[in-house]
């Protein structure tokens, strides 16, 4: 048996838990620059506002319903994370962190306990330790623990926790789920399978192997094999390897000038520098991208990219930061208002494993050498001890750019002068 632990509107729920005057009251979390709904508590979503919807476009819907508005506060909302999956991980043997707000459990040794009593364990240890309720399903295969998932959390009468362990629980669950609810199908795959007469969960597991095979690939015979309930998707108890690093924002304002333009890809590209010396890693390649807003006028509007390989694999911010420099040169056009921008660092290899084939002209392509190196180590190691940002490179600056918090929370849980006070 697998089972798949989802935080409840994970975001909502962040900022309620140290905001006890948000209880019962509609909340939403706004993306990046305070443009667009990502997070509605149950409220607020009775109130009919949709995912994804830009917030100048609901204004009155929200001051009329008096919607608690909150900017994006990611170290709160990745510090809650932790501590959510810290305490799942001292209730079972092995857990898979899927997500941030998402864990699947193997529950393959608790054959001797009351799988719905053990279920409702983890959820009241999860919102006692961390105040974030959670739904948990269980199934045999991850898929349909998937499925479960889905059903406890939008059915009420299942107070939270959904089992399929039988068969006709199975099949009645998968007459419930819609095909683009299932797991690995999504909305592009189901109109292909609504073509042909698949509309349920149930009616993909029962759809001809070999037609799943030819039209879905070898993915979609996995989800088949599942929803049957073979299991073929093994828990990940290590994370893979990332593939690449990727920083970008959107500006709080236009940025029209090269000194500003350059001051923010300076600052993602030392993020991602930060980030591959993190995972232990070094890239090969690197990628630039500046664009206006979609919403311009079509003579007003740009976007430039391009990807340059780098002389040899680097996890060196000064390395990195000089060749951003170089890309941001040749995809620059002056007379443009910019409103994003973004740096990738892909072609990663880990730094243990790493061969460097050097320059036969080194004044061209100085080789990285132990000084560099002990430099990255420094300034990491203050960053760590006394904040993020005490120390990086002068080109690193968010002034002018930084995009619009507004509606920002306090820190509560990674920041000293944040933390809650309790006054008696």
């Amino acid at each position: 048996m697998f089972a798949l632990v989802d935080c409840n509107n994970f975001y909502a729920s962040c900022e309620r838990v140290f905001n006890p005057a948000l209880r019962n009251r509609p909340v939403v979390v706004l993306s990046n620059n305070d443009g667009c709904i990502i997070a509605r508590s149950n409220e607020a979503k009775a109130l009919g506002i949709k995912m994804g919807t830009p917030v100048f476009k609901c204004r009155d819907l929200l001051r009329r319903h008096k919607v608690a508005v909150f900017s994006s506060n990611y170290p709160l909302y990745g510090d809650m994370s932790s501590r959510v999956m810290m305490t799942l991980a001292e209730l079972v043997p092995e857990i898979e962190l899927y997500s941030i707000d998402e864990a699947f459990l193997d529950m393959s040794s608790f054959g001797r306990y009351d799988l719905t009593e053990y279920a409702h364990l983890i959820r009241r240890t999860v919102k006692q330790h961390t105040g974030i309720p959670v739904c948990v399903g269980m199934a045999p295969t991850k898929t349909l623990a998937k499925v479960a998932n889905r059903l406890a959390k939008k059915n009420p009468e299942y107070q939270g926790v959904c089992i399929l362990s039988g068969q006709e629980a199975i099949r009645s669950a998968l007459a419930l789920t819609k095909v683009e609810d299932v797991w690995g199908i999504g909305r592009q795959l189901s109109k292909l399978l609504y073509a042909q007469k698949i509309e349920t969960a149930a009616d993909l597991a029962d759809a001809p192997a070999p037609w799943v095979r030819k039209h879905l690939h070898i993915t979609g015979s996995r989800v088949q094999a599942e929803l049957n309930g073979k299991s073929c998707l093994p828990m990940e108890l290590l994370r893979p390897a990332k593939q690449s690093i990727c920083t970008s924002r959107s500006f709080g304002k236009s940025v029209t000038t090269w000194e500003e333009l350059h001051r923010a890809v300076a600052t993602f590209t030392g993020k991602c520098a930060v980030k591959l010396r993190k995972e232990g890693a070094a890239a090969s390649l690197l990628t630039v991208f500046i664009g206006t807003s979609p919403f311009e006028a079509k003579a007003a509007q740009y976007w430039g990219t391009k990807t340059a390989s780098l002389p040899y694999p680097t996890q060196d911010s000064i390395a990195l930061q000089r060749a951003a420099q170089v890309i941001l040169e040749s995809v620059f056009r002056s007379g443009y208002a910019y409103k994003k921008a973004g740096v990738i660092v892909s072609g990663l290899m880990l730094v243990k494993s790493l061969v460097r084939t050097l320059s036969l002209f080194p004044e061209d392509q100085p080789a990285p050498n132990e000084r560099d190196k002990k430099l990255m180590l420094v300034m990491d190691g203050i960053n760590e001890r006394y904040g993020r940002g005490a120390v990086r490179l002068a080109s690193e600056n968010s002034e002018g750019w930084k995009p619009n918090q507004e509606r920002l929370s306090p820190y509560y849980t990674t920041r000293w002068n944040d933390i809650v006070t309790v006054r008696v």
